[in-house]
């Protein structure tokens, strides 16, 4: 192979076999990538993936599962049960929007997930994203892939940065398209891969490049791994945060099988009116639903 500068891109089909074979040997075992997972359970998960690690997704994936096999067995539930399902996974309003769509496949696609990708992104709740995942690794077709850790990986070693910008770009989107491989099959294969590649070798910190396979054709590190040169990356907080008294108030919330009083949801949080902004929130996200006798519960419709 002829040498490349650090200017350069690696071109696409020098990344497929070696990253592609990589994911062969090192995949992780996870139950949506198995065949009996179907598209429900890829759906099913990537939205609980979003913004949560693996580890903590796993129980709650198998436990939804369990009690939701097929999209209408959830949609046939009230929305305040999914978000009592969906216990402490975080950004519970994905619990919600889970519902919705369970609730169109049953009523547009007699329950069963569509496989087209325009049917997909018709789905309340589905993105870009979410639908290019269901559509590739469900049903093997092509379609570009970006979550945070593709894109972390497409920026190092075809875009020579550290980091991609903070959103996707029109320039990321191009570029992923660009890497595709041609065929259905290996384009999906290549957009799990590429996935795992950015969660386990290609971290946001602490890179292991020694095991990456393709670190020789990397243009950040045949660049001597330049320091990011974009905005400032922001590191998340939770502490003290209106998300943490989310959390606490729905939790309460998922824990009482009756409506809660007010003065019970008062103990959660002392500082009055961060919880009551909270509170709000909640009911405004139609996570919450305030009762005339002042208690709240759970959503039921």
């Amino acid at each position: 192979m002829t040498a490349m500068t650090s200017t350069q891109t690696p071109p696409a089909a020098s990344l497929h076999t070696p990253v592609i074979g990589w994911f062969e040997q090192h995949a992780r075992d996870l139950p949506w990538r198995r065949p009996e997972a179907g598209a429900w359970g890829v759906m099913v998960s990537e939205f609980m993936l979003q913004q949560t690690p693996v580890s903590r997704v796993l129980p709650v994936y198998e436990q939804w599962l369990a009690r939701w096999p097929r999209p209408a067995d959830l949609a046939a539930e009230a929305p305040g049960e999914a978000v009592r399902a969906w216990g402490r996974l975080g950004y519970p309003r994905r619990a919600l929007r889970l519902h919705g769509a369970a609730q169109a496949i049953t009523e547009r696609h007699g329950g069963d997930v569509p496989s087209e990708h325009a049917q997909l992104l018709a789905l309340p709740g589905i993105g870009e994203y979410t639908a290019a995942a269901v559509a590739s690794f469900a049903y093997g077709q092509r379609h570009a892939v970006l979550d945070t850790n593709v894109r972390r990986v497409f920026a190092r070693a075809a875009s020579g940065v550290q980091y991609p910008p903070n959103a996707t770009t029109a320039a990321e989107r191009k570029l992923a398209r660009a890497l595709l491989p041609e065929e259905d099959e290996r384009a999906a294969r290549w957009a799990a891969a590429t996935m795992e590649l950015g969660a386990l070798v290609c971290t946001a910190r602490n890179e292991d490049c020694d095991r990456c396979p393709i670190a020789s054709r990397c243009a950040w590190r045949l660049a001597g791994k330049p320091a990011h040169q974009g905005p400032p990356r922001k590191g998340q907080t939770y502490a003290g945060t209106d998300r943490q008294v989310r959390g606490r108030l729905l939790a309460v919330l998922r824990d009482s099988v009756s409506p809660v009083a007010q003065a019970t949801l008062d103990a959660v949080w002392e500082e009055p009116v961060q919880r009551a902004r909270a509170l709000d929130g909640l009911v405004a996200d139609g996570l919450v639903e305030p009762l005339a006798d002042g208690r709240y519960r759970l959503p039921l419709t």
